[in-house]
């Protein structure tokens, strides 16, 4: 991957996404390190820290995620959850 194409992959991820794993989560990463591709099992996040960022990103973006929608696992990637997250917006 180019610089270019690196900084393409990263600029997909919501800042605010980056934000509260990075802080309000406490996952212990660089935010450069992070990429769409990124699984949250690879962050060391399980089940109950998932249910933590629905949490977290349900007060920060002012959204409320259906049931049927969120279907986050440990091996789901950080796009999957910008894409959650965009379409409940």
């Amino acid at each position: 991957m180019t610089q270019t194409a690196d900084q393409s992959a990263q600029a997909q991820l919501p800042e605010r996404l980056v934000a509260l794993l990075t802080g309000l989560l406490d996952v212990k990463v660089e935010p450069g390190e992070l990429s769409p591709d990124t699984t949250f099992e690879s962050l060391g996040m399980d089940s109950l820290s998932l249910m933590e960022l629905v949490v977290a990103a349900e007060e920060e973006f002012g959204i409320v995620l259906p049931e049927d929608t969120l279907d986050l696992s440990p091996s789901s990637t950080l796009a999957d959850a910008a894409r959650t997250f965009e379409h409940a917006a």
